[in-house]
């Protein structure tokens, strides 16, 4: 009994002393705006992660080595909570239960890099769907961006954040600009 005691404290120990792989930090910035144009509409809001895979990024070094990377925190709820916040300053009244819903669907976001012995080359992907919905009807939009970058020597996770998270922000900064959308919701909530 002693002997197995030992050795899963051993095995503990050594896992807890394993390398911990990177994770990409999301920076999402909603975007606030001194036009209020909600008119203090109710908006419920929910989300959804619709990616195949939930890793932020594939780094592939030409080796037939891919590695994975996780973000440091989950991509649906940060992404809702700035949808949230950015359509409060809006002029939403961001609730549970009202009749107008919105609902944010995560189509694709992912980092690839490749490198190569001398230089990198990153290829950021965002797209998101919109669904608003009231009894009158409903509104489906999606919104894309995409970023190609390259440079010397490999890529660091600074670049891998700054890539998606400007990407993110310019994907949000589209659904904040999109007068058709909050047209519908002014209308229709």
């Amino acid at each position: 009994m002693k002997k197995l005691i030992i050795t899963s404290a051993l095995f503990l120990l050594a896992a807890c002393s394993a390398p911990q792989q990177p994770t990409i930090n999301l920076d999402l910035k909603p975007v606030t705006t001194s036009a209020v144009s909600g008119q203090g509409k109710a908006v419920s809001l929910s989300s959804r992660d619709l990616r195949t895979a939930q890793f932020i990024a594939v780094v592939d070094n030409g080796r037939q080595q891919v590695q994975p990377l996780q973000a440091s925190q989950n991509l649906r709820v940060a992404l809702e909570e700035a949808l949230s916040n950015q359509l409060r300053a809006q002029g939403f009244n961001v609730t549970a239960g009202a009749k107008g819903t919105v609902r944010l669907d995560i189509l694709d976001a992912l980092v690839k890099v490749e490198h190569s012995v001398f230089s990198h080359h990153v290829t950021s992907n965002v797209q998101i769907q919109i669904v608003a919905e009231s009894p009158k009807g409903k509104f489906v939009k999606r919104y894309n961006g995409k970023s190609v970058t390259e440079g010397a020597g490999s890529a660091s996770t600074d670049d891998m954040e700054e890539s998606i998270n400007n990407l993110l922000n310019s994907v949000l900064k589209d659904v904040a600009a999109d007068q058709e959308l909050s047209n519908y919701m002014v209308q229709n909530f």
